[in-house]
């Protein structure tokens, strides 16, 4: 399961049950997914080009590339994908100034995992830059570490964030508990064989075996999380 990972980023094995938590961030602790559409529309929208609505659930949650390769195709857009995402970045990054909204009930979520010694660890798709301003709103003392998608070769929805997360913190993939908000985090999260704990926020998700999903992370505490690994081992 950690095949590709270096030998310095694995730390040794953690006691039974639940061994961390790793979270994503956009529409799971903090409320950015419309920042994210409005900063695309508005991009768009110089280059001459509408956004329709019904594109939005395809790009929410995924790399960058594939959604603006998605939105790229059908507006026709004349820029190069590199060029996009400067200036999308570049836009989100002057929304989100004023600070960002947390999701309903993710700082007693964050709080509660520091008051039990869990160990938690940040994992976006978005890029080192967005991160690091997202955080002056949700507190970089709460994680372990953060991952931000350009720092590994494949982000979600491919496994790769989840198992390097989970192995700098010395834990079993199948001990952890990922919190997603989207299909790609979920489907990157159950390839990397942890347990996911999925609070949609605009595409629809379905229960499924070793996926638990809940309405809002008012709803999500230690000993919920720590139920979910008991029931699954």
């Amino acid at each position: 399961m950690t095949s590709g990972i270096p030998a310095t980023e694995i730390r040794p094995a953690r006691e039974a049950g639940l061994q961390a938590v790793l979270l994503d961030m956009d529409g799971t602790l903090v409320d950015t997914e419309g920042f994210w559409w409005n900063a695309e529309v508005e991009v768009f929208a110089e280059l001459g080009h509408v956004l329709d609505d019904t594109h939005r659930e395809v790009v929410v949650g995924g790399p960058m590339a594939r959604s603006l390769g998605h939105l790229i195709s059908v507006t026709g857009a004349d820029a190069t994908l590199a060029e996009l995402s400067t200036l999308i970045n570049l836009r989100f990054v002057e929304l989100i100034g004023r600070g960002v909204p947390l999701m309903p009930g993710a700082r007693r979520l964050l709080t509660d995992l520091a008051a039990h010694g869990v160990p938690a660890a940040l994992v976006s798709a978005s890029h080192r830059r967005i991160i690091d301003a997202v955080m002056l709103s949700l507190g970089s003392q709460h994680f372990a570490f953060s991952l931000a998608g350009d720092e590994i070769e494949r982000t979600k929805p491919h496994p790769d964030p989840y198992l390097l997360a989970a192995a700098r913190l010395g834990a079993d993939p199948a001990r952890c508990v990922v919190v997603e908000d989207t299909p790609t985090g979920v489907a990157a999260a159950e390839a990397a064989g942890c347990h996911v704990v999925a609070v949609p926020s605009i595409a629809a998700i379905a229960p499924a075996p070793g996926r638990t999903v809940v309405t809002s992370l008012e709803r999500v505490d230690v000993p919920f999380l720590r139920s979910l690994i008991t029931t699954v081992h």
